[in-house]
């Protein structure tokens, strides 16, 4: 099954949204017959996720500005053939937000500790712009529990991010210099302490703002799915965590130094992203596939959620 607009609790618009008791977790997951939330204390970290489905383990991770919610439209299309646990990484929604602890590398541990808690020696692990980063550093440091990895859109961060352009391009067209192009948000997440004073309460306009120039489609993030995550980023503690993952960047790219290049099977699937991963992930995988989401821009499993679960089906059944 699928979400549709008859799932959701009320038709929403800017000025209709329901009070935030509809984007809480024991809510949302009424929208998701078959799955249930878990909570487990693993590497000094609260973790909130989502399983449910029958099969081998398939761990989902989010990233910025999001939240578990960002694959509810792929969950029951891959439940159907996987046990899928879709975590709010530290610092996101649900999960415990500390002080520390945001570099990839320790992030990983928590997922692996968290493997470990549910019982699982070996999982398929796929994860999505900030949570891809956690995905491959999972893989890099724990290759005997990873069975396959799925990037999906994001490459993990490496020294070609400083070369990031600070500034629009004037050869781009103003949606392509607004867009992903030129991601100044990489830059502002870097600001300790501004963000959540200036941010707080007003997260939705920085929501709108990246779903509108770094989609394709960005109607298939609807007023409602824009409410689960303005509620989950709203706040001080919320806006700061989600920061943290951008300030570790110079740790992260560090520590991928160390790595070397990936056994396991991996699945590069990119929307807008695809450029990016074709150009990163040879130097770091040995056992590489590529595939193009055609029609998506960043948010590829809510832009084309069948195309997006079709290939990483086709993927984990190679």
């Amino acid at each position: 099954m699928s979400i549709t607009k008859t799932d959701i609790p009320m038709e929403t618009t800017k000025n209709s949204l329901p009070d935030n008791s509809a984007f809480k977790d024991g809510e949302l997951i009424k929208l998701l017959p078959g799955f249930s939330n878990g909570y487990a204390e693993v590497n000094g970290v609260t973790l909130h996720y989502v399983e449910g489905g029958q099969g081998e383990p398939l761990v989902l991770l989010p990233g910025w500005p999001q939240t578990w919610w960002s694959y509810h439209k792929v969950m029951p299309l891959l439940a159907s053939r996987y046990r899928v646990i879709v975590v709010d990484i530290r610092g996101m929604g649900s999960s415990g937000k500390p002080a520390d602890g945001y570099g990839k590398k320790g992030m990983a541990k928590d997922i692996f500790e968290l493997v470990q808690h549910l019982g699982f020696g070996e999982v398929n692990i796929a994860g999505h712009d900030i949570g891809a980063h956690v995905a491959f550093s999972f893989a890099a440091n724990y290759p005997e529990s990873t069975s396959r990895l799925i990037l999906l859109d994001t490459p993990h961060p490496d020294e070609g991010m400083y070369r990031l352009p600070m500034l629009p391009m004037a050869e781009l067209s103003p949606q392509r210099q607004e867009g992903h192009a030129y991601p100044w948000w990489v830059a502002f997440n870097q600001v300790k302490g501004l963000p959540e004073q200036l941010l707080q309460d007003r997260m939705r306009h920085v929501l709108d703002y990246v779903f509108k120039h770094v989609s394709v489609d960005e109607g298939s993030i609807s007023e409602f799915d824009r409410g689960v995550y303005a509620a989950a980023y709203d706040t001080p503690e919320g806006i700061r965590a989600g920061n943290a993952w951008y300030q570790a960047f110079p740790k992260d790219i560090q520590d991928s130094k160390a790595y070397g290049k990936l056994a396991m099977p991996v699945l590069g699937l990119g929307g807008s992203g695809y450029e990016i991963l074709a150009m990163s992930l040879p130097h770091s995988a040995t056992n590489l596939k590529l595939a193009k989401v055609e029609g998506s821009g960043h948010f590829l499993m809510e832009e084309k959620p069948r195309e997006t679960a079709g290939e990483m089906i086709d993927f984990l059944h190679q």
